[in-house]
């Protein structure tokens, strides 16, 4: 099974997290390998950037994104207002 969930890349330091939106095997590590990066998300700088098309042909796929990705995404949309 798919999910679509937050990566930390990298070395975390404190006040510069940074997270990466990406579909991965729901049973790896947070860390481990990825099938595919759709977007990312900086919340110091309140930066978010999703491919929605990407987003939803994921979803079609049977992937199933996480409570905080999918509460991004739903953010992202209304920003953005895209449907």
């Amino acid at each position: 099974m798919l999910k679509i969930r937050l990566r930390k890349p990298g070395k975390s330091i404190k006040g510069r997290r940074h997270f990466k939106i990406v579909v991965c095997e729901a049973r790896s590590a947070r860390e481990s390998k990825f099938v595919e990066e759709i977007g990312y998300y900086n919340p110091s700088q309140n930066l978010l950037k999703i491919d929605l098309s990407k987003y939803q042909e994921w979803i079609k796929k049977g992937a199933h994104p996480t409570e905080t990705v999918a509460s991004l995404a739903k953010k992202y949309k209304k920003e953005y207002k895209t449907e």
